[in-house]
């Protein structure tokens, strides 16, 4: 792609309505940590703030999101891409009103359209910016290309992972693919920790010092600790229902952490330190990178 066609794509990147939506992206090293659970639980938790909310379901091998929140969607990313549906049309709501957009294979293929569509694509996706507050986007497990051009296009990411040793060297691989990725921006993305499945808080912040004292010494990047959520059969079983827990359980010790951790994330002085990317800018850098 020349030099032109790139600021094309980035121009309409910014043709996009204001305020722009704060755009999170959560990932993991491995598989089977509760990364898509963190995604769903936050969302509710800051629905709960008052809060607009869209989730993204960026991994496409599988449908966490739809799954856990059992509810099927008529439409997904390749419907507007390809078929002419309306941002609007391929939103579908969930339980208080949180909304998620199936990603499909869509993104997969946006690099192979001309200039023109792509230019009308982003500026579909620009009104989500007017649609609400917060977008997550729920990446894929792992350190692939596809994950990984979704990291380097978010200005924030919440990396989640558990005390099993496997979890820890695979986030530790993840953050070395990322931090050495050509287009990854040190300057402007913080990297924010949760440390799921633990046995009791304490054991979180020590997952999160031996983590970050590796990264410190071999990136140079630190990365920060934003809290912990615990062992909780009440999260196990509103999994089943298909009803997230911050919903199906108010009281239990999941639920009141993710209360805390969602409560961390809109404290002001935090909220006012993390520059907005909007939807538009964020899928432009991915175009940009695949093209």
């Amino acid at each position: 792609m020349d030099q032109a066609e790139q600021l094309r794509i980035l121009k309409a990147g910014r043709q996009q309505p204001k305020p722009l939506a704060r755009v999170i992206t959560v990932t993991s090293g491995k598989g089977g940590v509760g990364k898509s659970n963190t995604s769903i639980n936050l969302a509710v938790q800051f629905r709960k703030m008052g809060k607009r909310v869209i989730i993204l379901d960026a991994d496409f091998g599988l449908a966490n999101i739809e799954i856990m929140f059992g509810a099927v969607p008529k439409h997904n990313l390749c419907d507007l891409i390809y078929q002419g549906k309306k941002i609007t049309d391929i939103i579908t709501w969930g339980p208080m009103e949180v909304g998620f957009i199936s990603g499909g294979s869509g993104i997969a293929g946006m690099s192979n359209l001309n200039r023109d569509y792509l230019a009308y694509i982003i500026q579909n996706l620009a009104q989500l910016d007017s649609l609400t507050d917060i977008i997550i986007v729920d990446t894929g497990a792992g350190i692939s290309d596809a994950v990984l051009e979704f990291l380097v296009a978010s200005g924030e990411i919440l990396l989640v992972t558990t005390p099993e040793p496997t979890s820890i060297t695979d986030s530790y691989s993840l953050l070395k693919a990322l931090y050495r990725h050509e287009r990854f921006d040190a300057e402007n993305t913080k990297v924010k920790l949760v440390a799921n499945k633990v046995a009791k808080e304490t054991d979180g912040k020590v997952l999160y010092d031996k983590l970050n004292a590796v990264v410190e010494r071999y990136l140079k990047v630190p990365i920060l600790y934003l809290g912990c959520v615990p062992e909780d059969a009440q999260l196990l079983k509103s999994v089943m229902q298909q009803t997230p827990v911050s919903l199906n359980n108010p009281g239990a010790k999941a639920t009141l952490a993710y209360e805390r951790i969602a409560g961390r994330l809109l404290d002001k002085e935090e909220a006012e330190r993390q520059p907005r990317r909007g939807m538009a800018a964020f899928f432009s850098h991915i175009i940009a990178g695949r093209r």
